[in-house]
Order: C-alpha cells, then structure tokens, then sequence
C-alpha cells in the first residue's frame, strides 16, 4: 500500500535526467509510445515510486497535472543539499532547521516542481 505520484512533463526525458542524476533517485522501468516519447516511466525514493509521463498538450486530459510540490524524507539533507547544488538544480531555499524539528531544503526541477527534502516523516495515527 502507498501513495504514488503520478507528473507529466513536456520533457519527460530531461525530467528523468534531472531527477536520476541531479537529485538521486533511482532509476526504474520506462516504457516508450510508438513514436519513442516516454509513455510511462519510474523513478524511486526509497520504496515510493514516481511515475512519470509525457503531457498531452491536450487542454482536455485530466491526468495531464500542472506543477507540483513533493516532500522526500531523507536522513542527511546537508549532503543531498550540496549535492544538488553542486549539480546546478535552482535552489528554492536553502538548508533550514523548521520549528518542527525537521532540516530541509528545495529545489525546482526543469519544469517547475518543487521537491522538497527534509528529516520531518509523518506518521499515520
């Protein structure tokens, strides 16, 4: 059981790049369309995947999703903070230690979403 994003991106591609190699997730399963665009693909943070897709263009499609903002729990924000950085990602802001107790930080993908990584973890009642 779990919650899985689903994101469309104009550039599914470069998204998967960005994701894999600047942030560190891990690579999973992609499926390509007949015309070689990415019809569906797969990226994990720990056990929680991210599913990717190519947008439609097509003002109509319900599951074609306009930006977004994800928070990743990690045990070491500072190194995934540099690491980051060091990769060029657009820093939304830097490292900060929140009145709740959590470290964390974000950046924006090529394509406007925000990922945010942090030490809080929610917990289910």
């Amino acid at each position: 059981m779990g919650i899985h994003v689903t994101l469309r991106y104009d550039d599914p591609r470069a998204a998967l790049d960005f994701l894999t190699g600047t942030l560190g997730l891990a690579p999973g399963h992609v499926a390509t369309a007949d015309d070689g665009s990415v019809a569906h693909a797969e990226v994990f943070w720990e056990d929680t995947a991210v599913m990717i897709g190519t947008r439609s263009g097509s003002g109509d499609d319900r599951f074609d999703t306009g930006r977004a903002v994800l928070y990743l729990t990690t045990d070491t924000p500072d190194a995934l903070h540099d690491k980051a950085v060091g990769a060029g990602a657009e820093l939304v802001y830097g490292l900060t230690d929140q009145s709740y107790g959590s470290r964390e930080f974000a950046v924006a993908d090529p394509e406007g979403n925000v990922w945010c990584f942090g030490t809080y973890r929610p917990a289910a009642p």
